[in-house]
């Protein structure tokens, strides 16, 4: 095999021809449950949670696959494994996971099946987009485009309909080009980045996280508290306004593809000194440890594709 494969549908083929159909209400209204995995040396890092998460998700749209998460589970693996034997010694990849409820009756013809459609596909990490931040920092920019009300589809949903952080990233590159946006709740309370959830950090009361039952709860998230609780930091939740992230120690960005990142910048402004701070470098020394990859020094490595 010289070639990426992607699994479809109860098949592997080569990745070049997994589509999405037309007529899909994936492709039509952009009802699509999904999960994003990355691998650390080879390994796919924490598949149970997110395909536990997943099946939750599944649950919500009231959509019913054909495989199970142990079979999807046994699949990813194999797929990943395909995949990652065609990268460079030392890289790694995402593997996205994506189920639809298959034809959408207004537009699919007399006959044709209407079992959800089920598919993964892999793409080598684009680290060029995160490398740096690691020592420079992620700036953010509070965005006017707000949170999806939990009246619309509760906040633990990983769905792909982001038209939100579509809309509100394009407006913050307006302004300031290298930064994402922070989005807020209808009641101004700080919900997490685009795809990415926020924590920040004050001693001595240690890492506050908004309230799960407010966010999309990631699992690298999870991954954070666990190894706070390691180190023996502190964390709670907690509403969160903008002035208490611009009035932080420290501030960090968690999500699947980066882990962990700091935030040096806040709408045109310094966190603390506006550099990554000491707590961000232990919980990446430890996040690394974890993973058995350096997370830095790899992206540094595989920047330049």
């Amino acid at each position: 095999m010289d070639e990426p494969q992607a699994y479809l549908n109860g098949r592997f083929v080569p990745a070049a021809a997994a589509s999405l159909g037309v007529t899909d209400a994936g492709f039509v209204l952009g009802a699509t449950v999904a999960e994003q995995v990355r691998t650390f040396a080879g390994k796919l890092f924490r598949l149970e949670d997110h395909l536990a998460r997943l099946s939750e998700s599944l649950r919500t749209v009231g959509v019913e696959p054909d495989v199970d998460t142990v079979e999807l589970a046994g699949l990813a693996e194999e797929l990943a494994g395909r995949n990652h034997r065609l990268l460079e010694k030392g890289d790694d990849l995402g593997l996205s996971i994506v189920v639809t409820p298959g034809p959408y009756p207004t537009f699919s013809p007399a006959g044709e099946s209407s079992r959800p459609t089920v598919c993964m596909h892999t793409y080598p990490l684009p680290f060029r987009l995160w490398a740096e931040k690691y020592r420079s920092g992620q700036p953010l920019l509070t965005s006017d485009v707000r949170q999806v009300s939990p009246e619309c589809w509760p906040p633990g949903l990983k769905c792909r309909s982001r038209m939100h952080y579509y809309l509100a990233d394009r407006r913050v590159a307006r302004i300031e080009p290298d930064a994402r946006a922070l989005l807020l709740d209808r009641d101004g309370l700080v919900t997490e980045a685009s795809t990415a959830n926020i924590l920040v950090f004050k001693s001595p009361q240690g890492l506050l996280s908004p309230p799960y039952e407010r966010i999309l709860r990631g699992i690298s998230l999870k991954v954070m508290i666990e190894l706070a609780d390691r180190l023996g930091i502190r964390t709670t939740q907690g509403n969160l306004t903008p002035r208490d992230v611009a009035t932080a120690d420290e501030a960090l960005l968690t999500g699947t593809s980066s882990s962990l990142l700091p935030v040096t910048r806040l709408d045109g402004h310094p966190i603390a000194d506006g550099k990554p701070g000491k707590l961000f470098a232990r919980l990446l020394r430890a996040w690394s440890e974890l993973a058995g990859v350096d997370i830095a020094a790899q992206a540094e490595r595989f920047s330049c594709r």
